[in-house]
């Protein structure tokens, strides 16, 4: 029986999720405050931990710190209202497996959960042998192929380099689909039938860092109760997936430099070197360039593993390819929640147009199958959508004459301007009651007292 542990200061959050999952099988306990979860959590093992991002005590990114220093196995699943989507894409950077949206939908969550529980960082040759052609194909088609030239573009990157003994670097932001980028480059690769292993290098604590990448011997630091080995050689003969490389400490670099310069590692504690072949991809969100320059990353690190580069645009950039990848989701989405929505409303594609999407293709994910949970019918509209993306502002013609377009780089920023101008304007319209302006604007409270946070709007 899998173990669940909710953490949220809502009591009735806490009361629903645990009522809906132990009816589901799980064993679940729940906690009030950050503090009492990490007490749970150091006297039990939970797989999957669901965490409001704002606790009284602290904050999402604060628990997954702490979290990930007691038990580095756990899923975190992160529970943040739609105006917090920044703070969740933040998140995943840290280490949580994924986030869901407020209000909570148990059957997504169920969903979410069951599928952290079933994922592996590491796809063995047995595992693909046992696998049905349903499932194969089904693996295939987590690689989203766009129609617009850029996604041709990257298309023809990636199968350009597969073949290759390469190293791959994979620029992007979060969200823009790195990792199911680096399985593509695996799955067309001759390495295909081996191994895949993936290692998100900012969730690991950094006293645990050269223990999850070279291994250990039993007994090498208190703690050490068995060997284990590393993620070079679980990936041995295949490929190996390090994302958020620059967030490794300098020691690590070193490391990690050495191993692929000599293909051999040595485990903590141990005096033997290993031999290794295995073909490295590498992805961060970061500026590697600008933190050599600020000697927090490695020269010769970088050369080494910027053999190869591919960028990854932010879902923003690449808005002409929005349909397939509406499309896309939608079938994944069907298929997994068991509905048959056959088509999407025309309004549904001029809202999502109109959205910046901070968390890149991820959130598109995400929406899509809450989407797609909420529609009673076959069409997806737009009602089926959360209220702050219904009400997603854009600038009209008078609004655009007003600002200083020459200031303003990218759409985000854009829509970032509409967003207060239009919060602002309510404000004045229900002069200055915020629950007047909440109803004009079509969002709850919470959600507007976080975005006058978020803008820093001066009552």
């Amino acid at each position: 029986m899998s173990k669940i542990l909710v953490i949220d200061d809502n009591v009735d959050t806490c009361k629903l999720l645990r009522t809906y999952l132990t009816r589901k099988g799980f064993e679940v306990d729940s906690a009030l405050t950050g503090k009492e979860g990490l007490n749970q959590l150091k006297e039990k093992q939970h797989e999957v931990i669901l965490c409001d991002y704002r606790l009284p005590d602290m904050n999402g990114l604060a628990m997954i710190d702490k979290i990930k220093e007691i038990n580095s196995e756990s899923k975190i699943i992160i529970i943040t209202g739609y105006s917090d989507v920044n703070l969740a894409v933040k998140s995943i950077k840290k280490g949580a497996y994924e986030y869901v949206t407020k209000p909570i939908m148990p059957d997504e969550i169920l969903a979410m959960i069951n599928k952290s529980l079933k994922h592996t960082n590491v796809i063995t040759k047995d595992k693909k042998k046992n696998e049905t052609s349903e499932k194969k194909i089904k693996s295939k088609a987590e690689f989203v192929k766009g129609s617009g030239l850029k996604s041709k573009q990257i298309n023809k990157l990636i199968k350009l380099v597969s073949p290759t003994k390469m190293t791959v670097m994979l620029i992007g932001e979060s969200g823009t689909g790195k990792e199911v980028t680096a399985k593509q480059i695996h799955r067309k690769s001759k390495r295909k039938n081996e191994s895949f292993v993936a290692v998100d290098c900012g969730a690991i604590p950094k006293e645990l860092a050269g223990s999850e990448l070279f291994g250990h011997k039993k007994g090498a630091f208190t703690g050490a109760l068995n060997d284990k080995k590393g993620v070079f050689e679980l990936a041995n003969k295949g490929t190996l997936f390090l994302d958020e490389i620059g967030n490794l400490s300098y020691d690590n670099q070193i490391k990690l430099l050495r191993v692929i310069q000599e293909r051999t590692v040595k485990p903590i504690g141990s005096e033997k070197e290993i031999k290794v072949d295995v073909r490295i991809i590498v992805a961060t969100n970061d500026d590697l360039k600008q933190k050599v320059n600020s000697n927090k990353f490695r020269e010769d690190l970088y050369f080494r593993v910027n053999e190869f580069r591919i960028d990854l645009l932010p879902l923003r950039e690449r808005k002409a390819e929005l349909t397939d990848f509406i499309q896309f989701f939608l079938e994944n989405s069907n298929q997994e929640l068991d509905k048959n929505i056959t088509s999407v409303d025309k309004k549904v594609i001029e809202i999502l147009n109109s959205y910046s999407f901070p968390g890149n293709i991820r959130e598109l994910r995400n929406m899509i199958k809450r989407a797609v949970l909420m529609c009673e019918g076959e069409i997806l509209k737009s009602e089926n959508f959360p209220p702050e993306i219904q009400n997603s502002t854009f600038l009209e013609n008078n609004e655009a004459d007003d600002l200083e377009m020459g200031d303003i780089s990218d759409l985000k920023t854009i829509v970032e301007i509409a967003e207060k101008n239009a919060i602002l304007s309510a404000l004045l319209k229900a002069n200055y009651n915020k629950s007047k302006a909440a109803k004009i604007l079509g969002v709850d409270r919470k959600t507007l007292y976080n975005k006058i946070s978020q803008y820093e709007i001066e009552i």
